[in-house]
């Protein structure tokens, strides 16, 4: 028997036998009552506090944004009526649409609107190139926000809109007064969602009513844009860290939608007709390996090149969805497969066989002299463990002194931020994966930005990167587009900011009974019991 079917039988087997001992409510509470089973706890509330994920879907719930993107990736305005743009481009006027509340009772005014704005702008990277080119933002009237610009930036319903990580998201002034680098405890939203922080238990449970006064637009929802409907009067988050008790949880419909169900339990569904899988995300996702480019030994860009040259992305893949080919894709560059910015030059490094003895050489000539390299992994998202045993089980072939620590998701993310050495609670690798929607040009990739501290977590300093995704944003040819993205790949693969893994798509699963789920992200709005 090979060891994934043993996996999957043993998972299952174990699914079966913790049914009749979870200690749940037999039913949801109600008809109108959703039971979720996020990714991973939900460990920070701050919608800007952390780019995980989880707090990302956490945020769409309770927060608006000003625009949204529809199926199409167009940005359509949301909070806003509409805008008007004038001094050739440089001076933009968005009209708040009348009646908008926070859950507090507030009305939602232009002076929260750019309080909200120039918190997130403070934290959030594709931020960054509005910020170069803002002069001012202000709140002629009430309704009014208005932004004025050294240069035009066509863009900006684009940034205001944007589905990764860091949404913009609108709240009264006097709680985005708040230093970015304090986190909220207090959130009052101005989304269909409100958040009732008194039930909130930490790595359990996390609850959410309806916002009796969200105005919905009339267009029909799609994705982030149009309008959002909150059929269910509550939803409550259920963090089940344990993959095969989530399952049991799931058949016996004392949970009705689990985010991220393992590729190993999803033989568990195939059988009945209770539960439902679906790819709703069909971008996918891009997992990524990032070295701590401020540290010894990944300071040196020929060690961080070593790695790069030394994986194969198959293998990865294989560890997070299985061998079900048609779950995800090799080779990967720095791009989208389907983008215009993506190149197939270089990409044949992840495809080829690994001589583990001439990579030790290789190592140790480049400066590599046994330093302990710490290896960050967390027990809490199932598909970046199994990326973080495969780089373990890599990194120790090819003769790196790895120490691989297990830790919670929560302990994770919060480590990251540390640029101190091993000795002061620092690290030196860490797995994760992106939505593979910001990897379709420069302008939302987090995990490329190459500016030094200023870049996200692993801060590698590339100049050439950050020169091009400049030269991107006055590019408005496809032919240039698509230069640009073959250049900046040739200065990743050398250079080395991160490396990625491979795409791949998760399903999701859900009772049957649970309908209207839109593509994309997991969104709550639209969906509805039947």
């Amino acid at each position: 028997m090979k060891r994934r079917d043993f996996l999957r039988a043993t998972s299952a087997a174990a699914a079966i036998g913790l049914m009749p001992k979870l200690a749940m409510p037999a039913r949801a509470q109600t008809f109108n009552t959703l039971k979720f089973i996020p990714q991973a706890d939900l460990a920070v509330i701050d919608p800007i506090g952390t780019t995980a994920y989880v707090t990302r879907n956490h945020a769409m719930m309770i927060f608006d944004t000003l625009y949204g993107v529809d199926n199409s990736f167009t940005a359509k305005p949301q909070m806003v009526e509409g805008h008007t743009i004038e001094n050739d481009g440089k001076l933009w006027k968005m009209v708040l649409r009348p009646g908008l509340k926070f859950h507090d009772g507030e009305p939602v005014l232009a002076r929260d609107v750019v309080a909200s704005l120039k918190r997130w702008m403070s934290k959030d990277v594709f931020s960054q190139a509005l910020v170069a080119v803002l002069e001012e933002i202000s709140a002629p009237d009430d309704r009014t926000v208005q932004l004025r610009l050294s240069k035009p930036f066509p863009l900006l319903p684009d940034l205001l809109g944007k589905i990764g990580s860091y949404s913009t998201a609108i709240m009264p002034e006097r709680l985005a007064s708040t230093d970015a680098k304090t986190a909220l405890t207090e959130l009052v939203g101005s989304g269909p969602y409100r958040y009732v922080a008194s039930e909130r238990v930490p790595g359990s449970l996390n609850v959410y009513e309806k916002f009796a006064d969200y105005i919905p637009r009339q267009e029909l929802a799609e994705y982030l844009s149009g309008g959002k409907v909150a059929h269910f009067d509550r939803v409550e988050w259920h963090t089940i860290p344990d993959a095969a008790t989530a399952a049991a949880a799931l058949q016996a419909g004392e949970m009705d939608w689990w985010e991220q169900p393992t590729a190993d339990l999803l033989p568990l569904f195939a059988a009945g007709n209770d539960v439902k899988t679906e790819i709703k995300d069909k971008s996918g996702n891009t997992g990524l390996l990032r070295m701590n480019c401020l540290q010894p030994p990944f300071d040196n860009p020929a060690i961080r090149r070593i790695v790069l040259q030394s994986i194969r992305q198959a293998d990865f893949m294989l560890a997070v969805v299985g061998e079900d080919q048609s779950m995800w894709h090799t080779p990967v560059g720095f791009f989208h497969p389907d983008s215009v910015m993506a190149s197939t030059e270089g990409l044949d490094t992840f495809t080829k066989e690994i001589d583990y003895e001439k990579v030790k050489g290789e190592l140790k000539a480049a400066g590599y002299n046994g330093e302990r390299v710490v290896i960050m992994s967390t027990a809490d998202y199932p598909s970046i463990k199994a990326m973080c045993e495969v780089t373990a089980d890599l990194f120790r072939k090819i003769g790196f002194n790895v120490d691989y620590q297990v830790l919670d998701w929560a302990t994770v993310a919060s480590r990251m931020k540390n640029q101190e050495g091993l000795d002061k609670g620092g690290w030196s690798v860490v797995c994760n994966f992106t939505a593979a929607l910001s990897t379709y040009n420069p302008s939302a990739h987090t995990w490329l930005r190459s500016a030094g501290v200023k870049s996200f977590d692993g801060w590698p300093s590339i100049p050439r990167i950050e020169e091009l995704r400049d030269e991107w944003f006055e590019a408005s040819e496809t032919a240039a587009q698509a230069s640009i993205g073959a250049e900046i790949q040739k200065v990743a693969l050398d250079q080395v900011p991160y490396v990625p893994l491979g795409l791949f798509y998760v399903p999701t699963a859900y009772r049957s009974n649970i309908t209207d789920i839109l593509n994309g992200i997991p969104l709550f709005w639209n969906v509805r019991r039947v």
